[in-house]
């Protein structure tokens, strides 16, 4: 082998240089916030067999639960669940990118792998036990997939039963993940399964229907189990996120209010940020219309290449922009993944369109300026939010701590007020009488309560302690602004 090519071979590839920063950018950050949320104790509850499993609402599905089943049946160490988790979402930023390798090459598919990794959500949720991230990756492959099987020999002259075969995992994976989010994924793909001549094929429709039926059989068997039936599940998710419904301008407001945090912004009050921090997100669809706009007038490269990634990030993001009147960001992720590709395809274009000389030096050194800029106000909101959520999270383990320090000890009650966190990390069960995780009443805490040890929150930002604790003996949780009554 001469030099040269050895030299090339010790080169990283350009997806995996983006999967490995991803992966580094996670451990020096993200797994600062070793303390898990109120969320991700809920998903873990199910599958960790050494605490009760908390109450599941409705909109939630057992995906994620599933993911994380093999390490928290192993171990209890936050820090080995976290570390687990970053090297298994760079695996699959670099798995899901791939697919696209032949539809838009390998510089490009990696630009793209890049804007979205570079994202201070995209890092921040890599680690944690929630699902957006993991069906934002479903959701590149799947598109991608998709828009492959359109070759009957498939794409790079692999056998098209493996592409198909690979466009059915993916929508699985997406609707045990998150049902309802699976089926607006497929809706511009069924749409153009019925539009357009090339994917005029019963096999490709039936990749597409037979994925979203492998994944979601659990979640509709689960409806009718404890909900009395799909209609009634989606109709109590609905009470539980609000009640969804027309809310373009709360939606929209909210989304851009909560863009650089919190996580979860219910109700959003709060201001909007600064230009500066916001631009790239006002800037988004402006560019997907224009990546758009040129596919249309390039005959060289397949339109849907273009098209179809930007209806499924427009399908994907609809119900959280349009009939919720809260936000989180973490609710666009789908949309940023699939956007970036041709956003990333946009950019190679601007690059290309002028011939090697000072023309092409001045766009690419102002390409990678705005990246530059980008990436560094990205940084900044991940230092925010990764010391935010830590704050939050040191909490809820104090409170546990103090909680065990009183003599609260397995098996064991907790309620009130940012219970379901607390109640896990103290290796309790969960309980509440109001609000979204509502499973219980008041009468029957009171019959708990006289057969094995509970514990209430009180927050005095509430102002509300149940009657059968109010000749309970109130202790403060130090480093908390709660109080607790036991018995």
């Amino acid at each position: 082998m001469t030099g040269t090519g050895a030299r090339r071979r010790r080169i990283l590839p350009p997806l995996a240089a983006v999967a490995a920063a991803y992966a580094v950018l996670q451990l020096c950050y993200a797994v600062a916030h070793m303390n898990l949320g109120w969320d991700e104790s809920v998903y873990l509850s199910q599958v960790d067999p050494r605490t009760p499993a908390a109450y599941f609402s409705a909109p939630r599905s057992r995906g994620i639960s599933l993911l994380v089943a093999p390490v928290v049946s192993l171990t209890a160490s936050t820090t080995a669940l976290r570390v687990t988790l970053v090297l298994l979402s760079s695996a699959a930023l670099y798995g899901a990118f791939a697919v696209w390798h032949p539809l838009l090459g390998r510089g490009r598919t990696a630009l793209a792998a890049g804007l979205f990794a570079g994202l201070w959500i995209t890092v921040l949720s890599g680690p944690e036990v929630m699902p957006n991230l993991w069906i934002a990756l479903a959701a590149v492959a799947a598109t991608g997939f998709f828009l492959r099987a359109r070759d009957p020999a498939g794409a790079t002259g692999r056998p098209a039963g493996r592409v198909l075969a690979g466009l059915a995992a993916s929508l699985a994976a997406a609707a045990l993940l998150r049902a309802p989010d699976a089926v607006w994924l497929a809706l511009p793909m069924l749409g153009a399964c019925a539009a357009v001549r090339a994917w005029r094929r019963p096999r490709t429709a039936a990749a597409v229907l037979g994925g979203l039926a492998a994944g979601g059989a659990q979640w509709a068997v689960e409806a009718y189990v404890r909900f009395g039936g799909i209609a009634q599940r989606l109709a109590d998710s609905s009470d539980t996120e609000g009640g969804m419904g027309a809310h373009l301008g709360a939606g929209l407001t909210a989304a851009r209010r909560s863009l650089n945090g919190p996580q979860l912004c219910r109700p959003c009050h709060i201001a909007a940020p600064s230009v500066t921090h916001s631009l790239w997100w006002l800037l988004l669809p402006v560019l997907a219309a224009a990546a758009c706009a040129l596919a249309w007038r390039d005959g060289r490269r397949p339109r849907a290449v273009t098209l179809l990634p930007v209806a499924c990030a427009l399908s994907l993001a609809a119900p959280y922009l349009l009939l919720l009147d809260y936000s989180a960001p973490r609710f666009l992720l789908p949309g940023y993944a699939l956007l970036a590709l041709p956003v990333a395809d946009l950019a190679a274009r601007a690059l290309t369109a002028f011939r090697a000389g000072p023309a092409r030096w001045a766009v690419a050194a102002a390409l990678c300026a705005v990246l530059a800029a980008h990436l560094s106000v990205q940084l900044k909101e991940l230092r925010v939010n990764t010391a935010d959520a830590r704050d939050t999270t040191v909490r809820y383990r104090r409170a546990a701590e103090a909680l065990r320090h009183l003599g609260l000890s397995a098996p064991c009650t907790v309620t009130g007020p940012r219970a379901q966190p607390i109640a896990y990390a103290a290796g309790c069960a969960s309980a509440q009488t109001m609000g979204n995780n509502r499973s219980t009443t008041e009468d029957a805490l009171a019959r708990t309560a006289r057969r094995m040890p509970m514990a209430v929150l009180y927050d005095p930002a509430d102002a509300y302690l149940p009657p059968y604790a109010r000749t309970w003996h109130p202790h403060e949780l130090p480093g908390t602004d709660w109080i607790a009554y036991l018995p």
